[in-house]
């Protein structure tokens, strides 16, 4: 067994751990702590942050963040195609013009349905 062809290999995983785990630790050694009211507050999902764990909670912030996920996700797969329109041709570009227009038929859907208003 020839250790010489993993070193790059396990030189990439011990650089991503590094890069996972360094600043963290950093951060916890050397930032401050001080936690006030602000910082201990409701956020983005409002609901208190220490509380009960079974509590009621609004479910329509979670909604609207998989919807955004799914929707980013979605426009995601339009790059590569963009990137070969030429290389696709015809065929391609009406493939991803039936996929638009199913992604838009959802997107109208959950519109219609008020999953997109915040109250």
């Amino acid at each position: 067994m020839n250790l010489d062809q993993y070193l790059p290999v396990l030189l990439f995983i011990l650089v991503g751990i590094g890069v996972g785990v360094v600043p963290q630790v950093l951060g916890r050694l050397l930032g401050p702590v001080r936690p006030d009211s602000e910082k201990n507050s409701p956020y983005e999902c409002g609901f208190e942050a220490f509380e009960d764990a079974r509590m009621k909670f609004d479910v329509r912030y979670y909604l609207v963040a998989i919807l955004f996920i799914l929707f980013d996700l979605e426009i995601a797969f339009l790059f590569p195609w963009a990137v070969a329109l030429k290389d696709v041709g015809a065929v391609g570009f009406w493939s991803v013009m039936v996929f638009l227009g199913i992604l838009v038929v959802g997107f109208v859907y959950e519109w219609k349905k008020g999953a997109l208003d915040w109250e």
